[in-house]
């Protein structure tokens, strides 16, 4: 329960007590500030609590926006102010400041100058064209009741639960009815983490679909996949319509995703195995691929997002194509967002064949991540930047060294030039290219060895260098694809699934350490880093396995690693999203 103090001079007619009730606040009544203080006081610790002017007038939703979002400690907007109980002592303080320096609540609203005393701590959203007013008089509190009446307050709710910036196949083609199907689920207490449970159901059972390798399942599974999808844009809309912003819905938005999509590359793989084709090396490259393309983005923009002198002609060269409204939806529709590119495997799943769909699937994300790869490239040459601490330590963090690198920075001694990308790229290509030449043989090995050494000399000083943020990259192409061609090469029929369940699972310890640091919670603690080996470890583990053991072996050896990585980076990942008090964030930014 929440509870909001009423201050100033009661107005006949208003509708603030029951618009408060109506949002979930018991509401009280303060004859002075020195009573607000009072019944500031007596309210429990853990409750939200809000001080509002009795003269507020203003949409409902106004209120909602100002009152009511779980992701900022303080807020306000016009003629209120709340906290939530993590910043109640900053509210009680500056209350008791208010009230010794003294004040007239019929002159000026307390809730206005508990928020100009709380200062830039406050989070202020923008109302846009909704009304939030505390009017000094009669004719002011007429006018401000006729702004309120010319705006339609639901029409502006509806159009801010879409996500401000999407694709063009989300934008055009899901958003202008899901945000309908997002209302009516909050009218039903429908809650985002349940429509999100919802639409991975439905994807796994397009992914079922896909299994049966039957005409009609693929049909089935393409419908489904799509309408995963509508689901899936109507979770984040609904969070943003009702406000139900919360920890564990960002992590299950943030995974689910992935899990969703990666489950049906599996089941479109079973269904071409139930029809006489393997395609699991196709299944396991797309995932790699994506991946891949997700660390290049989440790297460059961990790398710049608080860069300072952080200037670019390139850059300056994009935002005036942004300003022409059409290369907006041509640039956003070329790099193949989830929107464009669950589109365009549903339609092919239904339409063609399981291994024309992952070759186009192959080629438009290839296409895509060189066209934005060497975008980031050209914009990290030219901007001059400087970068901090900060983010050299997330850089640190995607990279997800092991215990072997650090074995070898404790053996060298010294300090060393910068050898960031240049190490990272030569040692991954040295054992990705072992690999495909020499399989399993002891060649392999040795050029594993030589990986997990320059591995450390890579990370060896703070990844602050114009294109550091490749090194992630690298590490991860590295890994995936070392794993990809062994498995391959084995020639066993279950080789290559395994090999899919063991890059899904270190795919999803990688992801849940991008989202971490999203959250600013820091990154995976270091004993699970060292528990699943670090990039360096796994990629000299599965080499080795390779070389030792019979085809059949490595199968089993594969699979047994994956079950082992799944399990604990699971556990550690569902224990901290759940139990550690990350905070409550909803992604705004373009869909991966």
């Amino acid at each position: 329960m929440s509870t909001a103090i009423l201050t100033g001079q009661p107005v006949p007619g208003s509708s603030i007590e029951g618009d408060l009730r109506s949002l979930g606040f018991e509401v009280r009544t303060a004859s002075d500030a020195a009573d607000a203080e009072t019944l500031l006081a007596e309210v429990p610790g853990g409750q939200r609590v809000a001080v509002v002017d009795t003269r507020f007038v203003g949409h409902l939703h106004a209120l909602r926006l100002g009152l009511t979002d779980p992701r900022f400690p303080l807020a306000t907007i016009p003629g209120a102010v709340t906290a939530q109980p993590g910043a109640r002592q900053a509210l009680t303080r500056a209350m008791a400041r208010e009230n010794a320096a003294g004040g007239a609540l019929l002159v000026d609203s307390l809730a206005d100058r508990l928020a100009a005393a709380l200062g830039a701590d406050v989070h202020r959203p923008d109302l846009g064209s909704l009304v939030a007013a505390v009017p000094a008089d009669p004719q002011a509190r007429n006018e401000a009741r006729q702004a309120v009446a010319s705006v339609d307050d639901e029409a502006v709710r509806l159009k801010s639960a879409v996500k401000a910036r999407d694709g063009f196949f989300t934008t055009f083609c899901i958003s202008p009815y899901s945000r309908y199907l997002a209302r009516w689920c909050a009218r039903r207490g429908l809650t985002p983490n349940q429509v999100t449970t919802a639409s991975l159901l439905t994807a796994l059972i397009a992914a079922g679909s896909a299994a049966t390798g039957t005409r009609g399942g693929y049909i089935a599974a393409g419908l489904l996949l799509l309408f995963s999808f509508v689901l899936d844009c109507t979770d984040g809309q609904l969070a943003r319509y009702s406000l139900q912003y919360s920890t564990l819905g960002a992590w299950l938005d943030a995974t689910f995703d992935r899990a969703k999509e990666y489950a049906y590359y599996a089941g479109l793989a079973l269904g071409a195995a139930r029809g006489g084709d393997d395609v699991w090396a196709l299944a396991l490259g797309a995932m790699v691929l994506q991946t891949c393309r997700h660390v290049v983005d989440f790297s460059f923009n961990e790398a710049n997002h608080d860069a300072t002198a952080n200037t670019s002609p390139t850059a300056a060269l994009s935002g005036k194509l942004d300003s022409v409204g059409w290369t907006v939806w041509v640039r956003r529709m070329i790099v193949l967002p989830i929107g464009e590119r669950w589109a365009m495997i549903a339609v092919l799943t239904a339409v063609t064949t399981p291994r024309i769909t992952f070759y186009a699937l192959l080629i438009g994300c290839a296409f895509a991540a060189t066209y934005t790869t060497a975008g980031r490239v050209l914009r990290s040459l030219t901007r001059k930047a400087q970068r901090t601490d900060r983010a050299a330590q997330a850089l640190a963090d995607l990279a997800d060294s092991g215990p072997l690198t650090e074995l070898v920075l404790r053996a060298r001694r010294g300090t060393y030039p910068p050898a960031g990308y240049y190490a990272a790229f030569a040692g991954g290509l040295l054992v990705v290219i072992s690999a495909a030449l020499w399989g399993a043989g002891w060649q392999t090995v040795l050029c594993a060895v030589a990986y997990v050494v320059m591995s450390a000399v890579a990370v060896q000083n703070p990844l602050k260098g114009a294109l550091d943020w490749l090194v992630p990259p690298f590490f991860r192409a590295a890994e995936y694809g070392t794993v990809l061609i062994l498995a391959a090469e084995s020639e066993v029929n279950g080789a290559l699934p395994s090999a899919f369940g063991l890059v899904a699972a270190v795919a999803y310890h990688h992801y849940d350490t991008v989202y971490r640091i999203r959250g600013n919670a820091g990154a995976p603690p270091k004993w699970l880093v060292r528990a699943v080996g670090g990039h360096e470890g796994r990629t000299l583990v599965v080499v080795v396995l390779a070389a030792l053991l019979t085809g059949a072996q490595f199968e089993v050896a594969l699979t047994v690693l994956a079950g082992a990585v799944a399990l604990v980076v699971l556990v550690e990942s569902i224990r901290f999203w759940v139990s550690a008090g990350a905070p409550a964030v909803h992604d705004e930014g373009e869909p991966a």
